[in-house]
């Protein structure tokens, strides 16, 4: 469904962020791991379109959807083919209240709106109960509801979802990634996770990738990279002998070592 191809990103030009990023989506749920600073948002943003709103662009490489190139295609055209973009943080319109919240991201569709909201409802039967509440008032886990409903809306073919877990409390962690799993299931919408939560990613999705300085060292099914002792040592804080360990602890160069070995 999509395929990036040896990728380059620069912002302003100058500045490169991605080094010949390659990967693929099929129809299922990928996720894309990695710490802060590693450039998964910024693969994201090359692939909604969003990077060009912020100085960046593609400088070699191309990226293919559905067998059409959109790395030169503008954000609003790359979220009618359906690829939808739900940005790290919650980016929820305060103002507004939860189902208004939901009405303005299915403007654009052409089915009715009471469809699309009984579509997300189903899904989040909390967000019917809190349609009437402004949703700068809404916790983080039902603001991030709010957003993976907006992304509904519109019948996306391909999500993208930046960070969901980020700030959430472990319990609404399971709660939001198991309902993901099962929009994948049930409306067959492809998914790709940017995560730092990596035990959460990798339970739900099928393949992974690992980022690390704007480049993929890392690779396989995701049952595979939970068993791989380099992921486990530094994404799932596990060591070989199951003890949890502190990143502060870990030198990057052992890292680098490990990923070109």
């Amino acid at each position: 469904m999509l395929r990036l191809n040896n990728i380059e990103v620069r912002y302003l030009k100058v500045i490169l962020a991605l080094k010949g990023v390659s990967l693929d989506v099929s129809q299922g749920i990928i996720c894309l791991l990695g710490g802060n600073g590693a450039g998964k948002s910024t693969t994201l943003k090359a692939i909604s379109g969003l990077l060009k709103t912020e100085d960046g662009e593609v400088t070699s490489g191309s990226i293919e959807f559905e067998g059409m190139r959109i790395d030169n295609k503008g954000p609003q055209e790359i979220a009618k083919m359906g690829v939808i973009q739900i940005l790290e943080g919650r980016r929820v319109l305060e103002h507004l209240t939860a189902e208004e919240n939901l009405m303005v991201a299915g403007l654009r569709t052409t089915t009715s709106g009471q469809d699309n909201l009984s579509l997300v409802y189903h899904y989040f039967p909390k967000l019917k109960d809190l349609r009437a509440r402004t949703s700068g008032l809404l916790s983080g886990g039902e603001q991030q509801m709010l957003v993976i409903g907006r992304a509904l809306m519109a019948h996306p073919k391909l999500m993208l979802l930046d960070e969901p877990s980020l700030g959430l409390a472990p319990l609404l962690v399971r709660g939001i990634y198991e309902i993901i799993r099962k929009i994948n299931l049930e409306q067959r919408t492809s998914m790709l996770l940017v995560e730092q939560n990596a035990k959460a990613a990798l339970s739900i999705a099928e393949y992974g990738y690992v980022m690390e300085n704007g480049k993929v060292v890392m690779d396989g099914p995701a049952g595979k990279l939970a068993d791989n002792e380099d992921v486990k040592e530094f994404y799932l804080g596990l060591s070989n002998i199951g003890k949890r360990k502190s990143y502060r602890d870990v030198k990057y160069y052992r890292r680098r070592k490990r990923w070109l070995s």
